[in-house]
């Protein structure tokens, strides 16, 4: 009798269970198994399966928030002509911190290094939220900067440094915001 034999012989029924149960969980892969307590019987989950099912980052769904939503509207409604171009790129770096869920370019030395083009869809369609909100209420470019700044302000993420003066500025909003938010407005 070789010593193989002999441990099997030692071991319990319940030992016996738990070894087959891990002999069994390392021959499927990408498998689980899942333990009917009430039952009293064992069944093979395939993960990869299951998954399928679950919802998934849409491409077609992606492309379609961010170019004919978030980029369009903001083409159509911000201020055109060469005039406004800085503070229409001040908003999208807004925009964009926020699709990077914080990266900034002044971060990296002019590069993010993420593209809100691949953010969560998620994230895509709380920004498209507030760019309509902001075209149905307002259409002032002032008012959607405020709305990107608080948002970013809403998760931690911060804003974009430009120089000193954007430092200052910062400072100087989140002072005037602060008697609003006190009083209730």
């Amino acid at each position: 009798m070789d010593n193989r034999t002999k441990s099997k012989e030692a071991l319990s029924q319940e030992d016996m269970e738990r070894l087959e149960l891990l002999q069994r969980a390392n021959e499927t892969k990408g498998k689980q198994l899942k333990i009917d307590i009430a039952k009293g019987d064992l069944r093979e989950i395939d993960e990869i399966r299951e998954m399928i099912g679950r919802d998934f980052e849409n491409p077609e769904e992606k492309y379609n928030l961010y170019y004919k939503g978030i980029r369009n509207v903001l083409m159509e409604y911000l201020p055109k002509g060469q005039e406004y171009k800085e503070g229409r790129d001040i908003i999208y770096d807004e925009k964009n911190i926020f699709l990077n869920r914080g990266k900034k370019k002044s971060d990296g030395n002019g590069v993010r290094g993420s593209d809100g083009r691949m953010t969560y869809q998620e994230k895509m369609g709380e920004m498209l939220d507030l760019i309509l909100k902001w075209v149905s209420e307002s259409q002032d470019p002032i008012e959607l900067y405020s709305m990107l700044y608080d948002l970013n302000e809403k998760y931690g993420y911060g804003h974009e440094r430009y120089d000193d003066t954007s430092v200052k500025t910062e400072r100087v909003i989140k002072r005037m915001k602060k008697p609003l938010n006190e009083s209730g407005k």
